[in-house]
């Protein structure tokens, strides 16, 4: 982990927010956590040029209008990790989140250690819900372009590399990465795909490529 850590925490309960921030200072090491009430706010301070580490997310914070913020940030900031934390705690909001591009899903009912470990998982790469898997508990059918849809822009240019026949070391060097954040990013890619390997994994991008007629997203 870095020496260094930014996260930026999205609530506008001041009481849920101050309690959340104590709690990630007292264990992330060199945590600095900014606070956003609304969503102006929070994109003012993206704007900003703030190279942050993870956004914790509230659904409900006012400006959000529904999914839509989740939306616009991941597309405007793909390396950002978001997870939502949320009242609520469907399957169907869980769903839609993940779907959305979030990294992890966090219940406010959640007892604080588990929602650290929640933490911990994300910043390491992984997916995160409450019931462990988002997608083989979804009362769905997620076709292969929703599935595809859901990477994050990094999981889709390493699946691409996938698809080339790089090996996780050339890939790791090709982003800048480490080998064991890339194996991190396989897993939960094969999660979002439903697959349990590589060769799985990229005849589904074939598949939706051959459906497209394309080779771009």
């Amino acid at each position: 982990m870095n020496d260094s850590m930014k996260m930026i925490l999205a609530d506008d309960h001041p009481l849920f927010r101050q309690a959340l921030t104590i709690t990630l200072k007292a264990n992330f090491a060199n945590a600095e956590v900014f606070e956003a009430q609304t969503i102006p706010e929070l994109e003012q301070y993206l704007a900003l040029g703030q190279d942050a580490d993870l956004l914790l997310l509230d659904l409900d914070i006012p400006g959000a209008q529904g999914f839509n913020s989740l939306i616009s940030i991941r597309r405007s900031y793909p390396n950002l990790g978001v997870i939502i934390i949320s009242g609520y705690e469907d399957k169907e909001t869980i769903y839609k989140a993940m779907s959305h591009g979030a990294a992890g899903f966090i219940p406010k009912s959640t007892p604080v250690p588990e929602m650290l470990l929640a933490i911990k998982e994300v910043l390491a790469g992984k997916l995160w819900t409450p019931d462990g898997e988002f997608n083989a508990t979804a009362q769905h059918t997620i076709t292969a372009d929703d599935k595809i849809a859901s990477l994050t822009p990094k999981q889709h240019k390493i699946l691409l590399m996938f698809a080339d026949g790089l090996l996780n070391k050339q890939i790791a060097y090709e982003l800048g990465l480490s080998e064991s954040t890339i194996k991190s990013h396989a897993s939960t890619i094969f999660l979002k795909l439903g697959v349990r390997n590589r060769t799985q994994a990229v005849i589904v991008l074939n598949d939706v490529q051959l459906n497209q007629g394309s080779f771009g997203h």
